[in-house]
């Protein structure tokens, strides 16, 4: 009797291991916001459950460095913007682009119209708000570009500002131009009361210099396990299923960030805004990476003038195993 139990107790035991699903824990860049609606509607949507994954979503935040958490094994995969990521891979952390949902840069540079500002040679002699912690690599390059120094205001330099992670030294007119994402800051500018009309806006990707945001990346080492590797095939074929069907139905997906946002911050409105801007983003890209935004980023980033953001071209940086897999 005690061998009958023991078979059946091992029968369920397998049942139960074949039942369990593989845990994946995925940090994002920023808070819970329509940014990252892939993902939340992969989750709500059991994209996930078909692959027979367990995803955590860990949001980000100002306090919260991603490649400082995917180092420190926090998490098996991470959503960070390229510049960051190549500049971390050159100092040490072995970071590699699995996959690249984002296809467009939603960066820009939004100016008062009053100030004179209309092209970007008008830029010089004036204050720029720029985000700082990885996020100036593609500002830098821009300005080297242009040939303005960012040492100080004068006929070829501007002064910069360092800009916290909102709109206020444009609305106090601490600065003529602050950072802004398309689908975001740049909304938070108009619903202070600005009209649109009052606004000069530059797009990174309009001036040549825009860099990859939002893709996938985990550390190099990892991949060379079969297990880890298969487990990212699946995370990444149900997270484009994601997005695609979030910028299939932005509303929806909209709803479904706002049901995740456990801090309660978020507006529907805003988030509703966001995501049928994220959607332009998504368009156009299926997940692989596409190796000319690679080398153009590259190439952005190793024009920097006098402090490049990396100092050479870096190698094993990205690889398409993973999507040449998960959407075959």
């Amino acid at each position: 009797m005690k061998h009958i139990l023991t078979a059946a107790a091992l029968a369920l035991g397998a049942a139960g291991a074949a039942q369990a699903a593989d845990d994946v824990k995925l940090q994002l860049k920023w808070v819970t916001q329509a940014q990252f609606a892939g993902y939340y509607v992969a989750l709500d949507k059991g994209f996930y459950e078909e692959e027979d994954l367990n995803v955590t979503i860990l949001p980000g935040g100002p306090d919260i460095a991603p490649t400082q958490v995917i180092a420190g094994g926090g998490a098996d995969v991470t959503v960070e913007w390229m510049p960051a990521a190549l500049a971390a891979r050159e100092k040490g952390l072995p970071l590699v682009n699995i996959a690249q949902p984002f296809k467009s840069s939603g960066m820009m540079l939004t100016c008062w119209k009053d100030t004179g500002i209309a092209e970007p040679k008008d830029l010089a002699d004036r204050t720029l708000g720029v985000w700082f912690f990885g996020n100036e690599f593609p500002f830098m390059s821009w300005m080297s570009k242009l040939g303005i120094s960012t040492e100080g205001k004068g006929e070829m330099g501007v002064e910069v500002l360092k800009q916290g992670f909102n709109v206020d030294p444009l609305l106090q007119r601490q600065a003529d131009c602050i950072s802004t994402m398309t689908y975001n800051e740049y909304w938070q500018v108009i619903d202070a009361g600005v009209s649109p009309d009052e606004l000069v806006t530059f797009k990174y990707e309009d001036q040549g210099v825009a860099t990859l945001e939002d893709g996938l990346y985990v550390l190099e080492d990892k991949l060379s396990d079969a297990e880890f590797a298969g487990k990212m095939e699946r995370f990444v074929r149900a997270s484009m299923k994601g997005w695609k069907y979030a910028e299939a139905n932005p509303d929806e997906a909209a709803e479904i960030v706002l049901d995740n946002d456990a801090s309660g911050a978020q507006t529907e409105e805003h988030q509703k805004r966001m995501m049928s801007e994220i959607a332009k983003l998504t368009a156009g890209s299926n997940g692989a990476l596409d190796v000319a935004d690679y080398e153009r980023t590259v190439a952005t980033l190793l024009g920097g003038g006098s402090s490049p953001v990396i100092t050479k071209a870096p190698e094993g940086a990205w690889t398409h195993a993973i999507t040449d897999a998960a959407l075959k």
